[in-house]
This record gives C-alpha cells, sequence and structure tokens, in this order.
C-alpha cells in the first residue's frame, strides 16, 4: 500500500512588526531596547534630500550616517558600507529608504557577523552561519518588503547578475518600523514601480511551487490591497489611506516569500536586472503578464483565485477562463499606473537570446510552477517586447 508523506514546511518570521503613521518617531526607542548605542544609518542621496534622513535622527542617538546606496547595490558597495560601520566602532544598523538601502544594511550585516565579502555568501555557497547585528529597516517605499524579507539582493557586475543571499531568519530584521507617512512624497513613478514589485510577489509567491497556508494567506492580501489602492496612491501621492494600504502590501508580500523563492517573472528581472541599471520593480511589472499567461494552464485555479483577488468578474467561469480574466486585470492596472516598456527600461529585442539564458540560470526558476525552458523564456521575452505595439 503506497501511503503519501506529507511535506513538513517552516514558517519563521524573526522581525517584530511595528507600523502605523507616525511610527518613526518609536525608532531611538527600539534602536535602545535592541542594545544598540551607535548604530550606522544606510541611507541614499534621494533619502537625505527629501528630509527624511533628518527626521530619523531626530529619534536616533550617535547615529553614523552611510548615505551612499545606490540603486541596485553591488558588491562593492556594501563593502564600503561595511567598512563605514567597522571605521565608525557601530553596534547595530537601521536602513531608511527602499530596498536598495534595506539590501545593502543586510549585506552589511551578513558580512560583519560572518566575515568575508558578501560574494561568499551567494545562494547556494558559503552559508549565513551568525545572525546579522541588531537590525531595523525603515521603508520610505511600498514595494520591496525587503523590510521583513529573509534575502538581500546584489548586483555582481563582473558577472553581469543579480545574486540572493540569505533564505535563513538569520539575515531577517529584527524590527521592521513601517511609517506610512514616509511615502507621501513618493513620486508616481516610483509608487508605481514599487507597488508592483508587492503585487508581484503576492502573484509569483502565491503561485510557486513552495507555496504554503501561511504564505498563501498574506500573499492574497498583498494582491488585494495593491488592486484597491495603488491606483488611487499613484494618482494622490498624498492620500494617506492609500499610502498606508500600499504599506501593507508591500510588507504582506515580503512576507509572503517565506524562506523560500518566487518565479520566472522574478527569474527574469533579477537577471535581467544585472544586464542594465534599471528599477527593478517596473522590470518586474513588465515582464509579469506574460509570465502569468505562460503559467495560467499549469494552475488555473490558482490563478483565478487571483483574478477574484485583482477584482476581475469571474462568476461563472471555469478556472482557466477566470484566470485569464485575472491576467487582463493585470494589463490594465500595468498600463494604467504608466509602467515603462522594456524598450523605455533600457533594453533591445536582440537581447532576449542572453536575457532568455540568464533567466534560465536564476535559482528561482525553479520554483516557477510551469516548467520554463531557456526556449520558453525566448518565447516570454517576445511576448513582454510586443505587448502593446
Amino acid at each position: 500500500m503506497n501511503v503519501e508523506v506529507e511535506t513538513v514546511r517552516t514558517v519563521e518570521v524573526p522581525t517584530r512588526m511595528v507600523h502605523g503613521p507616525g511610527a518613526v518617531s518609536r525608532l531611538g526607542e527600539l534602536a535602545r531596547e535592541l542594545g544598540v548605542t551607535k548604530p550606522l544609518l544606510v541611507t541614499d542621496g534621494g533619502v537625505v534630500a527629501a528630509g527624511l534622513a533628518d527626521r530619523a535622527l531626530q529619534y536616533l542617538e550617535n547615529a553614523v550616517v552611510f548615505d551612499g546606496v545606490r540603486a541596485n547595490p553591488d558588491v562593492k558597495l556594501v563593502g564600503e558600507a561595511g567598512l563605514a560601520y567597522r571605521a565608525a566602532g557601530c553596534d547595530g544598523l537601521v536602513a531608511l529608504g527602499g530596498g536598495s538601502s534595506m539590501d545593502t544594511a543586510k549585506g552589511v550585516g551578513v558580512e560583519v557577523s560572518n566575515g568575508g565579502s558578501i560574494l561568499d555568501y551567494e545562494y547556494g555557497g558559503k552559508p549565513v552561519t551568525r545572525r546579522v547585528p541588531p537590525l531595523v529597516t525603515v521603508p520610505t517605499t511600498a514595494g520591496t518588503g525587503s523590510e521583513v524579507t529573509l534575502w538581500a539582493v546584489i548586483t555582481d557586475h563582473k558577472r553581469g547578475i543579480k545574486f540572493n543571499v540569505g533564505g535563513t531568519p538569520l539575515i531577517g530584521a529584527h524590527v521592521a518600523l513601517v511609517d506610512p507617512e514616509l511615502t507621501l512624497g513618493l513620486p508616481p513613478a516610483i509608487t508605481a514601480a514599487t507597488g508592483m514589485d508587492a503585487l508581484s510577489h503576492g502573484i509569483e509567491c502565491y503561485t510557486c511551487d513552495y507555496h504554503q497556508p501561511f504564505n498563501d494567506a498574506v500573499a492574497l492580501a498583498a494582491i488585494e490591497l495593491t488592486a484597491r489602492w495603488l491606483r488611487i496612491a499613484h494618482e494622490d501621492g498624498s492620500n494617506l489611506e492609500a499610502r498606508t494600504n500600499m504599506a501593507h502590501a508591500a510588507t504582506f508580500g515580503g512576507l509572503a516569500y517565506g524562506t523560500e523563492s518566487a518565479g520566472a517573472a522574478h527569474a527574469m528581472s533579477q537577471s535581467a536586472g544585472g544586464v542594465h541599471d534599471c528599477p527593478h520593480g517596473a522590470l518586474t511589472a513588465r515582464v509579469l503578464g506574460p509570465v502569468c499567461e505562460f503559467n495560467a494552464p499549469a494552475a488555473p485555479e490558482r490563478y483565478a483565485r487571483i483574478a477574484q483577488a485583482l477584482g476581475a468578474d469571474v462568476h461563472g467561469l471555469p478556472p482557466l477562463e477566470a484566470a485569464q480574466a485575472g491576467i487582463e486585470e493585470l494589463y490594465r492596472l500595468t498600463e494604467d499606473v504608466g509602467i515603462p516598456t522594456m524598450e523605455e527600461l533600457g533594453f533591445s529585442e536582440e537581447e532576449i537570446p542572453l536575457l532568455a539564458r540568464i533567466a534560465f540560470e536564476d535559482p528561482q526558476t525553479v520554483g516557477n510552477p510551469r516548467e520554463v525552458t531557456t526556449a520558453d523564456y525566448e518565447e516570454i521575452y517576445r511576448n513582454v517586447f510586443s505587448w502593446g505595439k
């Protein structure tokens, strides 16, 4: 007699979440509770120029500022920030900004606690064995969910790729401080790109081979909130209700990742982001619809449930037709918030073979609900480039 053995799964959430308008005023208190006496504030020039660093510094004592974060942080940047941490004798980290600042801070934490270069800890290489120093993540965008993910994404310019570090609670922030007021000044293009990133986390984590009930719940919440509030936040950046709900969507999307991974859309955007320096969220949004079209036949019931979360009218439709109605709603949302085309993001159709090859080699390919080959990636990319023409 064949007995089906249920796979044992794990959910680990090492991050305390403190959220709500005005929550940034708790920053100093939270750092002190973690025993931090001299934090390195990891941020970027745009956050400084917007006055958000000064706002955070009101509540932090003895903070040392590192404001050299660039989009798509690379190995060299993490090393520079790590040197600043050690030189100043810091004993904790505060990441203030978008995913780039938070991933940089996580990278610094890995180097400080585990030694060597962040490059050593590429997923599948040397494991992270020691917890990062006390880390408080303070997002100023609503999208990456990096405030609660167990991953950092780092660029390696020598190989022209991005790689993952983590998949373990040892890299997770100790506290995520989510204050939607910090996103009120976010420009529409960044609101759109980061918001679609949150949506992509929900969709890909709900459908990937690693899905499990906890992740399903937060993934669907991310999808529903983004579908309901992203257009409003994009059109009226001062709408605090929309900003608050998008902040929740981003955090839920980050939690949906768990200790595992996403699927083909992230394999495509993450690998392509190492070829041309462009916004990760916009790139992911541009490939997401065609990936969903490719995947839907392999998981029609799940894509039909996503269609409901997106607000599509699926009453009486069989699963695959309902799934397609959801994908059409996804395309409408992508266009409504003005996501750039592949050409506008700096890519050309001549690069499709290269882009397909490196997407196939990205580890997130493994989690895709439908087996995808290099040839399949080429076909998906052709659909991405032809979309809207």
